[in-house]
């Protein structure tokens, strides 16, 4: 058991001391007076129930207990620093982890953009990114697992839980493979297709949400012959002839050489608002705070 005479404060005047050598240098470090660090140091050793140093003329010299215990208290001030960040971490504070999470498609040219942005705006930030599908975004979001979340919304969304910033509005196009006829082609129209084969994202994304309103509008139930869990697989699927679907514009230029995107007739009010958001009750933490920030005046993200 310790006694109520050995504290944290004690151990660090002690350190500071035995680390400096004199009583001077150490107040001057801890911005205290001498008689206050040797006062310090004689109620240590009476906590501790031990002698610590042996007096030669007016120096304090270590004995062999000091060492052991400078070695111990190094340690356990390392210990306790740590288990403070670990804990405001774990409270979203003062931490220098940023945890994003974006659409897989998004890597293409957004994601980039905003993490060098952040870089320069708030250089201690260790960013981690996270990819996946909107569902499971939100749901790392709500978990407190992402601080923020870069995904496609519902036009005119809005939910009191969440902040939310439009970084841009993409269009839904369908999806061809290069070297196809229907490549040649401006615009079409959905219901042409209904005999043809498809190939979507999985439930849980926002693209998967934008073909079934396309079909819904068209007026059929296509037959799907794959679903696969990100986009980049959708489009060898499209490249390879598997079948067609409804994809993003903002995947175009990346991958021109395998699909082209075509308009639909009279589906071009589908749209994806693409969006930072995150949770309104951590609104004020400074991580986010840059990253909204951030995301408001940079316009090429």
């Amino acid at each position: 058991m310790f006694d109520d005479i050995l504290t944290l404060k004690k151990l660090e005047i002690f350190l500071a001391f035995i680390k400096t050598g004199t009583l001077a240098e150490a107040a001057a470090q801890l911005d205290m007076s001498t008689v206050s660090i040797h006062r310090a140091i004689h109620s240590l050793e009476e906590g501790l129930k031990c002698p610590l140093f042996r007096q030669e003329g007016r120096l304090l010299v270590p004995l062999p207990a000091a060492r052991i215990l400078e070695q111990k208290t190094e340690k356990i001030l390392a210990d306790i620093d740590q288990a403070i960040a670990s804990t405001r971490e774990a409270a979203g504070l003062f931490s220098s982890m940023f945890n994003l999470g974006a659409l897989y498609s998004l890597t293409l040219n957004t994601v980039p953009r905003l993490i060098a942005g952040l870089k320069l705006r708030k250089g201690d930030l260790n960013i981690q990114l996270t990819i996946d599908s909107n569902a499971v975004l939100f749901k790392k979001l709500n978990n407190l697992e992402l601080d923020v979340i870069l995904v496609s919304l519902d036009q005119g969304f809005h939910n009191p839980d969440y902040i939310s910033l439009k970084l841009f509005s993409d269009d839904v196009l369908l999806a061809v493979p290069a070297e196809s006829e229907l490549a040649k082609a401006t615009e079409i129209d959905l219901t042409s297709l209904e005999n043809e084969t498809f190939v979507t994202l999985t439930q849980e994304f926002a693209t998967h949400r934008d073909s079934v309103m396309a079909f819904n509008r068209a007026g059929f139930r296509p037959n799907i012959v794959m679903q696969v869990s990100d986009i980049f697989s959708l489009i060898n699927m499209v490249s390879a002839g598997m079948g067609y679907a409804i994809l993003p514009r903002r995947v175009e230029s990346v991958f021109e050489n395998k699909i082209k995107l075509i308009k639909l007739k009279g589906l071009g009010d589908i749209k994806q608002d693409i969006s930072m958001v995150c949770l309104a009750s951590r609104e004020s933490d400074p991580r986010i705070l840059s990253c909204i920030a951030e995301c408001r005046t940079n316009n090429n993200l």
